[in-house]
C-alpha cells in the first residue's frame, strides 16, 4: 500500500548533512510531495507536535484515486527553466519528469568534479546495488553509506553522494543524465526505511518526494513521465507529474523485483511477471492492450526488453534456454541454448540495434547471441537457419542441424557465437557499450569491476576496478 501523509518521519536521518538549512522558506512536506530540509522539518514537527497530529491527513493510494496534489509545481523553477540533459521531448508526449538546470551527469568532456569536500565514511564500505541507465551509458551503485555515479566511456567515477550515520542505499535508479534519481534504503543501516520510494534531486541536494508502502520496495523503474514501483505481489504505475496512482498489476511472487518498461517516447510497454508460473505480462498502454505470454514450464528468473518495446527475451529458473517473443502478439521469435547444465540468469540485453543479445550467468561466463533479422515482425521459420550477411558472423546453430527432428533439441540449437569467461560463482550485469561490437560487464561483488568485452576479438579487456 502506498500512503500519503502530510509530514515524513522525523526519525531518519537528513538526507543532505552538507546542506545549506533555510534556504528555502517552504516548511510543509509530504510521503509523495515535495520535501524540504528534513531536519528543520522535524524541529517544526517536535514544536508543534500537536497541531501538527491534528493536521496530519492520510489516505490510501491502493482504495482509492484520489489526485494528489501538483506536488512538483509549486518547488522547481518555471518550466522555461526546466530542460532534460539528454533530448528533448515533444509537446504531445506525457509530461516529462521534473528536471531542473543542474544536472547529475556531465558529458564525459566536462573534467571531473573536484570531491575533496566529501569525506570518506569510518565504516567500511559494502556494495549492495549495481544498475544501468536507461542509455547503458552510466551505471550506479549503491552502498552502506550513500551511492555513486560512474561513466561508462570513458570509465570513471564521476559523482557521489556520502550520508552520514548509516545512510545504505539499497536501489539507485536513475533517469537518464537528469538529476532526478529513485532512492530506497537498504543494508545494515538503511539511510531511508525500506519501505518506501524517495525522489532525489540532486540538483537541490535533497529528497523532493516519497512513496510509502506496507511492505519493502523490490524494484523501482523510471521513465520521463512515469514511476513504476515493485513490490514482491504488485506493479504499481504513478504519474511522475503529479504522483497519482495510474495502475495496480497483480503478480505472481516477484522477489527479485522484475520489471521492465520501454523507453520510446511513442509508446509505453511495460513486462512484468504474470499470475503463474512461467507467464510474464505485457501492457500496451497506447492500445489499451493486455497481453500474457507463457514463455517458461518453469520460474521467470530474468527478462529484457527492448528499447521500443517491441521485443523481449526471457529466461527461467533453468537457465539453459533463451526465448525472444513479439510483445504484441507473443509469437515466438528465437530460441537460444546458453548451455545444457543449470545456471542462474542474472541479466539479459539487448544491443541498441536489436542485432545481439548478451546473457551472464553464475557460470562466470557472459554468452553474446547473433539474432535474427526482422525482430518484430513474423515468427521465426524453424527450418531456416540464422544469419546476419551484414555483420559477417558465423553461424550459430550446431554443426548437427542437418538432422535435425532425428536427434535430440540440444543438437539443432543456437549457440552463442562469442563468449566470455570471468570468475565463476561471482554476479556480473551486461549492456552493449556506445563503443561499436562491445559489451559492457559489472562485476558486483566487493566493489565494482569493469570488463569491456570485443565481439570480433571474443576476448575480454578487464578495464578498472572502482575505489566506491
Amino acid at each position: 500500500m502506498a500512503t500519503v501523509s502530510s509530514f515524513s518521519s522525523p526519525s531518519w536521518p537528513n538526507p543532505n548533512p552538507n546542506a545549506n538549512h533555510g534556504s528555502d522558506d517552504h516548511s510543509s512536506t509530504s510521503t509523495v510531495t515535495i520535501t524540504e530540509d528534513l531536519e528543520s522539518l522535524a524541529a517544526s514537527a517536535r514544536k508543534n507536535s500537536a497541531q501538527q497530529q491534528q493536521q496530519q491527513a492520510q489516505h490510501n493510494h491502493e482504495d482509492a484515486g484520489d489526485n494528489v496534489k501538483n506536488w512538483l509545481n509549486q518547488f522547481i523553477p518555471e518550466s522555461e527553466d526546466i530542460h532534460d540533459v539528454t533530448e528533448s521531448v515533444p509537446a504531445s508526449d506525457p509530461a516529462p519528469a521534473p528536471v531542473n538546470e543542474g544536472t547529475l551527469i556531465p558529458t564525459p568532456q566536462i573534467k571531473t568534479p573536484n570531491f575533496k569536500e566529501h569525506a570518506l565514511p569510518p565504516v567500511p564500505i559494502s556494495l549492495l546495488h549495481v544498475s544501468f541507465n536507461q542509455d547503458h551509458g552510466c551505471f550506479a551503485c549503491g552502498i552502506n553509506c550513500g551511492f555513486r555515479i560512474y561513466n561508462c566511456d570513458p570509465f570513471r567515477e564521476i559523482f557521489r553522494r556520502d550520508f552520514e550515520n548509516g545512510g545504505g542505499i539499497g536501489t539507485v535508479e536513475m533517469l537518464f543524465r537528469c538529476n532526478i534519481l529513485a532512492l530506497v534504503g537498504g543494508g545494515a543501516e538503511p539511510q531511508y526505511p525500506p519501505n518506501k520510494v524517495m525522489i532525489w534531486d540532486d540538483h537541490k541536494s535533497r529528497c523532493i518526494g516519497e512513496l510509502s508502502f506496507r511492505s519493502e520496495v523490490c524494484g523501482v523503474r523510471l521513465r520521463r513521465d512515469r514511476i513504476v514501483v515493485v513490490l514482491e505481489q504488485k506493479i504499481l504505475v504513478y504519474n511522475f507529474a503529479d504522483l497519482k496512482l495510474l495502475q495496480q498489476i497483480e503478480t505472481f511472487a516477484n522477489p527479485k523485483g522484475l520489471c521492465e518498461v520501454s523507453q520510446g517516447s511513442s509508446s509505453f510497454v511495460l513486462v512484468c511477471p504474470g499470475l503463474q508460473k512461467g507467464q510474464i505480462r505485457v501492457e500496451h498502454y497506447a492500445s489499451k492492450k493486455t497481453k500474457y505470454i507463457l514463455a517458461h514450464d518453469s520460474r521467470i528468473a530474468c527478462f529484457t526488453l527492448a528499447q521500443d518495446g517491441h521485443i523481449i527475451a526471457t529466461a527461467s529458473s533453468k537457465g539453459t534456454l533463451i526465448r525472444i517473443f513479439d510483445t504484441h502478439d507473443g509469437t515466438l521469435l528465437q530460441e537460444v541454448r546458453r548451455g545444457a547444465d543449470r545456471a542462474e540468469i542474472y541479466s539479459l540485453a539487448f544491443s541498441s540495434n536489436i542485432q545481439w543479445l548478451a546473457v551472464s550467468s553464475d557460470k562466470g561466463t557472459v554468452h553474446v547471441f547473433n539474432l535474427k533479422p526482422g525482430h518484430g515482425g513474423q515468427g521465426i521459420d524453424k527450418t531456416t537457419e540464422s544469419s546476419d550477411h551484414s555483420t559477417h558472423v558465423p553461424s550459430s546453430s550446431s554443426s548437427l542441424s542437418f538432422i535435425k527432428g532425428v536427434l535430440p533439441k540440444y543438437f539443432s540449437s543456437e549457440w552463442s557465437v562469442a563468449q566470455f569467461r570471468l570468475v565463476e560463482g561471482s554476479q556480473y550485469i551486461v549492456a552493449f557499450g556506445h563503443q561499436k561490437n562491445t559489451v559492457v560487464i559489472l562485476g558486483m561483488d566487493g566493489r565494482p569491476k569493469v570488463w569491456l568485452g570485443h565481439l570480433y576479438k571474443k576476448k575480454v579487456e578487464k578495464k578498472t576496478a572502482f575505489d566506491i
